[in-house]
């Protein structure tokens, strides 16, 4: 206000000063008799007339605008005191809308990156909190697609993972993998019966190589027949085995007089090299057989003589 009033006090100054002079130009003019002057002073007072009332104008405009200024600063601060006294489900309800965007927002974002159980929080409390339910069912509807979609995918991924554990015959580590599976995707029917499944192709395996045993035997291939024999032994229990011990016998028997036939052939022909080989396989696969005692006797020195070494 006291800008204001000395801004209309130069204004009514400066114009007084304008009509004085201009005035006084003029009566000089007149009494002097000069055309000069006299023109020189109704030009100012023209001037001065004139451009009064547009001074006056602006300034009435400028005055509006300090006060239009002035009355939103005051609803601001009024509006300001009124959230301040107002309560947490008052200030609620008159943002609802806008939170309610928001969360809409957010909701799009959690399906987006995939959080799921995030989403279905923001969902429920889209319809519980702010009564949006007909949006928070579309929404569920969103979620659930999504994520039976993804975790459909996954679970295809993680089950092709243990179908090659199963065909590389690494049955703990499928034991294991098919119980983690389960347990991450417990709410997917594919999941189901995994660790069944482990055992069925473990089941089907064995009597594979039980099958292949025996042809192997009857073949009269030993060293196949000796090598799937040790692979039995990691399957069958002691009284499945029992009903192959004949067959056994009979290949290990045969085991035994090839690598013994070997061990002579490989002496006599003084090939030092496969003597000791086939002495270490006798006594590490026969350690308590009168062959194994017979090559604990010779074997240093065919060691020996295999390397070069002589006495």
């Amino acid at each position: 206000m006291a800008s204001r009033g000395i801004s209309d006090g130069w204004i009514a100054a400066l114009y007084g000063i304008s009509a004085v002079v201009s005035a006084g130009v003029l009566i000089k003019g007149t009494m002097d008799a000069v055309d000069s002057w006299v023109l020189g002073g109704v030009i100012g007072i023209v001037i001065t007339l004139t451009t009064l009332p547009v001074c006056l104008l602006l300034r009435r405009v400028a005055m509006d605008s300090a006060d239009t200024g002035l009355q939103d600063l005051q609803r601001s601060i009024e509006l300001l005191q009124e959230n301040m006294v107002l309560s947490d489900d008052a200030r609620r309800v008159l943002n609802r809308k806008k939170e309610g965007t928001l969360l809409r927002s957010a909701i799009e974002e959690d399906i987006r990156l995939g959080d799921w159980d995030a989403a279905m929080v923001l969902v429920r409390e889209l319809a519980e909190r702010f009564g949006y339910r007909t949006d928070a069912e579309a929404f569920r509807a969103r979620v659930d697609a999504a994520r039976s979609s993804t975790v459909h995918q996954q679970v295809a991924d993680e089950i092709a993972g243990l179908d090659q554990l199963i065909a590389s015959g690494q049955w703990d580590a499928g034991y294991a993998e098919a119980a983690r599976i389960t347990r991450v995707y417990h709410e997917s029917h594919a999941v189901e019966g995994l660790r069944h499944r482990v055992e069925a192709e473990r089941e089907r395996y064995k009597h594979e190589l039980e099958r292949r045993f025996l042809v192997a035997a009857h073949e009269e291939r030993v060293d196949e027949a000796m090598a799937l024999l040790h692979e039995m032994d990691e399957y069958l229990t002691e009284q499945e085995g029992a009903q192959y011990q004949e067959v056994a016998r009979g290949v290990i028997g045969k085991a035994r007089e090839n690598l013994g036939a070997q061990f002579k052939l490989a002496l006599h022909d003084r090939a030092w090299d496969r003597a000791e080989s086939v002495g270490q396989q006798i006594l590490e696969e026969f350690p308590n057989t009168r062959m194994a005692n017979e090559i604990r006797g010779m074997i240093d020195t065919i060691r020996q003589r295999a390397r070069g070494v002589t006495r």
